[in-house]
């Protein structure tokens, strides 16, 4: 019967996107509860696992709730039967009437055949509602290499613990998109305080702005829209594409054997601005490849790296030599730096490979 239902879900409600994933939400119309959008985001985090990103909503006027349970089936393109299956919850523990929280659900595994996902509301209990005795407001937002933010909570009423303050970062789609849900834990927090915090880390180009929210065991506060600057930096010049992996004669590979040498290759294309002084940038190019390990971060297995010269406009390729010495998952990145170290390129695709 289990079966019979996935292979339903999967021939009505898959939906392609970007990157080569897919991904479907379940919205019954009838519940009080309900999945904002048709299609969340769903993307590979630097680790190599995917997550599935989005907004659930409470539409009851009266009641809030909690434990919202979310079911996310990972699938490959060969079969209706899920790889995986991970259930999860919203970022806060009670959404007021009317009001909403996102969700960010990650898979078990760095699983490097995981191609598509589709998610299910399972259910929520109504809860007692917390009080909007949090204020959260910004006094700083800059964007250059990364994105950095300072801001300010007040805690009114009581004395809280469990504190976090959560920045949901959203597209420019119309309803936007949920990308990425940034947490900065507070702890603590006494009666009648104003608590500074900060973030500063590299988000997705994609973004536009960010909700910025509060919750603690006793209290919330109101969701504030806050619109991301223009960047600091310059436009970047350089576009990383067709990451790959291959042997001497050229054949793209995805399972490499240790000791036998590989090639990383990419494309770049350049696109000088038009005010620019000079059509010729020095640059160098590097390689990280990075090894997964159980239940801890991955750590850098080897760099490579290559000086060059652009010249011009159009098309250049890059080619990292690189030997596996152990087996093992690992995932590539690849940057585009220039003389000074300033990224002059987003970060190019992740390419996952094994090591037998």
């Amino acid at each position: 019967m289990i079966k019979v239902v996935l292979c339903t879900f999967l021939i009505l409600l898959l939906i392609p996107f970007s990157q080569g994933f897919s991904q479907v939400t379940d919205n019954p119309s009838t519940l009080s509860v309900s999945l904002k959008n048709k299609s969340p985001f769903v993307y590979q985090d630097s680790e190599g696992y995917t997550v599935v990103v989005g907004i659930v909503e409470n539409n009851n006027s009266l009641t809030p709730v909690s434990n919202i349970k979310i079911q996310v089936y990972f699938f490959d393109d060969l079969t209706p039967n899920p790889l995986e299956v991970v259930q999860g919850t919203t970022i806060l523990e009670v959404i007021a009437p009317n009001g909403k929280s996102p969700y960010s659900i990650r898979s078990q595994t760095p699983n490097l055949d995981i191609t598509q996902a589709s998610v299910l509301l399972l259910g929520f209990d109504s809860s007692v509602e917390k009080q909007k005795g949090l204020v959260v407001y910004s006094t700083d937002v800059f964007l250059d290499t990364s994105f950095r933010f300072l801001g300010v909570l007040q805690n009114g009423g009581a004395p809280s613990s469990n504190t976090n303050v959560y920045l949901a970062f959203y597209d420019g789609f119309e309803p936007p998109r949920i990308l990425s849900v940034s947490t900065i834990e507070l702890g603590n927090v006494d009666l009648n305080t104003n608590v500074s915090f900060e973030l500063d880390e590299v988000i997705n180009s994609k973004a536009v702005g960010f909700f910025l929210f509060a919750e603690s065991s006793v209290f919330i506060s109101n969701f504030v829209d806050i619109q991301i600057p223009a960047s600091q930096i310059p436009e970047k010049l350089i576009t990383i594409s067709n990451v790959s992996v291959e042997d001497s004669d050229g054949n793209k590979l995805s399972e490499l054997s240790v000791g036998s040498p590989v090639y990383i290759k990419s494309k770049t294309w350049i696109q000088f601005a038009a005010d620019q002084e000079s059509d010729e940038i020095a640059y160098s190019y590097y390689v990280q490849v990075k090894k997964m390990k159980d239940n801890e971060l991955p750590y850098v297995e080897y760099i490579g790296k290559y000086d060059g010269r652009f010249i011009g406009t159009g098309q250049e390729t890059q080619t990292i030599d690189w030997i596996p010495e152990k087996t093992g998952l690992y995932f590539i990145e690849t940057f585009v730096w220039d003389r000074n170290n300033i990224p002059i390129a987003e970060q190019g695709p992740f390419v996952l490979v094994i090591v037998n």
